[in-house]
């Protein structure tokens, strides 16, 4: 994608997150229509449905050759990232958008024949808006953010954990490990959101993002963002993430990734 294509469509898709967000403002606090999807913490309203159905009308009224893989079923059945897709989440972390009517993102990631070229991220109640396009470098509001610093050290680190998963035993990593890297880690967090993240990472807010179980709407834009700073994005076992099916993440800086995998997550899975 050329630079003048690709900042064409940075700038439509930013216009459309932060329409889209204004109207989850106005309606933040309306009676809700709540069901289950998988199990009974995976939680969809209509305000999500609305809102993907709002950027998938937008996007097929104007780019008629774009496809839009999404979360709620207004997307399109996507068997490879051939073309031009849009990979949508709605809402990433509605339950926080349920129970707390904060800590939830719209998340859009432009992706072109497998490529990330634009990652935009926004914290709808908080009106903070993180954007990227491929080589230009990531911005919080428009304000550049630094590049990862040279060295970091997993003794001093922050790390974003679902404790849903790691406290648990599980079928992708050690158990055993995961508690040993728990007490070697500074502290951890849990923020119920993979999408604002990843953005806590680029930002330097948290230093590592380790999860077992997410699918590419959950990543996309934020894997363009964390890239332009210098993070490093694969599996928990350190492969290449699948962009088109469920998968573990470890995402941080590329020295504390290296030390994460060598000692203490024994894949499994």
């Amino acid at each position: 994608m050329d630079k003048i294509h690709r900042n064409q469509l940075y700038t439509q898709a930013k216009e459309w997150v932060l329409e889209a967000g204004q109207r989850i403002r106005s309606k933040i606090d309306d009676p809700r229509t709540i069901e289950t999807k998988s199990n009974a913490n995976d939680l969809v309203t209509e305000m999500d449905q609305e809102t993907e159905q709002f950027f998938a009308e937008k996007i097929r009224e104007t780019y008629e050759d774009h496809l839009v893989f999404g979360e709620e079923g207004f997307g399109d059945e996507i068997k490879s990232l051939d073309g031009t897709i849009w990979i949508i989440d709605p809402i990433d972390g509605t339950m926080n958008f349920v129970h707390q009517k904060r800590n939830f993102a719209i998340s859009v990631g432009i992706y072109q024949d497998g490529i990330g070229e634009i990652g935009i991220i926004y914290n709808v109640m908080e009106d903070t808006i993180y954007t990227a396009k491929r080589g230009e470098g990531a911005y919080k509001n428009n304000r550049q953010l630094a590049q990862l610093p040279e060295e970091s050290l997993l003794k001093q680190a922050i790390f974003a954990l679902n404790t849903t998963w790691m406290l648990p035993e599980n079928p992708y990593v050690s158990h055993q490990g995961i508690h040993e890297l728990v007490k070697t880690l500074r502290s951890t967090r849990t923020y119920g959101s993979a999408a604002l993240e990843f953005a806590f990472v680029a930002e330097g807010v948290i230093d590592g993002y380790l999860t077992m179980t997410l699918m590419p709407w959950d990543i996309a834009a934020g894997m363009v963002i964390l890239k332009e700073v210098g993070g490093t994005v694969t599996t928990a076992g350190g492969q290449d993430v699948d962009m088109l099916n469920k998968t573990t993440i470890l995402a941080c800086h590329p020295m504390l990734h290296d030390e994460v995998l060598e000692t203490f997550v024994d894949l499994k899975k």
